[in-house]
């Protein structure tokens, strides 16, 4: 039995869908497409790096409170931009857990 009424046309079967192109505009962006972004850019920044430090292997002494040692230049560099972003990752991490309490005892005068 078919559902269709005696002597009315039979609908065409449906048109296959095109397979999706690279400029598909219903693909979305995903996080693994971001995680992969990623990582591509920060291995291409780690070989920049690696080159800068195996260029500039020439032996600066440092002084430091009262310290002395000597580092290849390349090396000495990488270890203050390291720092920097350690410095910069603590106050960031202290304001975030600043934010946080904040919004945690404007819930809870909002919900009492």
């Amino acid at each position: 039995m078919t559902s269709n009424p005696p002597g009315s046309p039979v609908p065409p079967p449906p048109e296959p869908r095109p397979h999706p192109t690279t400029k598909d505009p219903t693909a979305k962006f995903t996080r693994a497409g971001a995680l992969w972004s990623a990582l591509t850019v920060g291995f291409l920044i780690l070989i920049v790096l690696l080159i800068f430090i195996a260029q500039n292997t020439t032996s600066t002494p440092f002084t430091f409170f009262g310290w002395h040692w000597s580092l290849p230049l390349g090396v000495a560099i990488l270890l203050a931009a390291v720092g920097g972003g350690l410095l910069t990752v603590a106050v960031g991490t202290a304001r975030i857990l600043q934010l946080r309490r904040a919004a945690k005892k404007s819930q809870a005068t909002v919900v009492r």
